[in-house]
């Protein structure tokens, strides 16, 4: 449930595409309430096309099943662009829907921060970043998460049901996401002909 919405996150891609999305690195990590993830991934796509996807957050409901509702929002007052999220998840019996909303910072094509507002979301703190490089053919991304959840997550397993789901559920999203992307980055080789 929660990996899920990082890779609103991430992170983090179809059978149909030529190669797949590679797993470089991940660490996951629960501290005093706070769940933490950094992982690094290599995708067949360029850094704008990566940057693009993970910088729309109407394609993350494209990304898992999981979320239920993503979008774009208008820029707050001060100009930044906002998005919406809502996830459906359960971890063994405990199932939630939870919501997250904030504002995104960006540098060029190479650094996308999402930042959580706590007000309107269901956590205490949510802030995820995305770090775009070329490498290899193609694009290297290192994403990070630090997040504390402002709902009841159950003592004795919670912690380490999320810190396994963190770590399990991303996989699949990767191919996805990488399809996305190669997608986008032929319609646009398309469009300007």
């Amino acid at each position: 449930m929660i990996r899920v919405f990082i890779l609103s996150g991430l992170l983090a891609l179809c059978a149909n595409s030529a190669s797949a999305a590679d797993m470089r690195s991940m660490e996951v990590d629960y501290v005093e309430g706070r769940y933490s993830l950094e992982s690094v991934v290599w995708f067949d796509a360029g850094v704008d096309e990566m940057f693009d996807v993970f910088s729309d957050w109407d394609l993350a409901s494209k990304f898992s099943s999981a979320v239920v509702e993503a979008r774009n929002l208008e820029p707050d007052a001060q100009g930044r662009p906002e998005f919406y999220i809502r996830n459906r998840g359960c971890i063994l019996f405990f199932c939630k829907s939870i919501v997250r909303q904030g504002y995104v910072e960006s540098r060029d094509k190479s650094f996308l921060q999402a930042i959580t507002d706590a007000s309107r979301s269901d956590f205490l703190f949510c802030e995820e970043s995305w770090e775009f490089s070329t490498d290899n053919g193609g694009t290297r991304v290192r994403y990070t998460l630090v997040m504390e959840p402002d709902f009841w997550v159950p003592p004795a397993i919670g912690p380490y049901m999320i810190k396994r789901k963190l770590s399990s559920d991303g996989s699949d999203a990767l191919n996805r996401i990488e399809a996305i992307a190669q997608d986008y980055g032929s319609s646009q080789v398309t469009n300007s002909d």
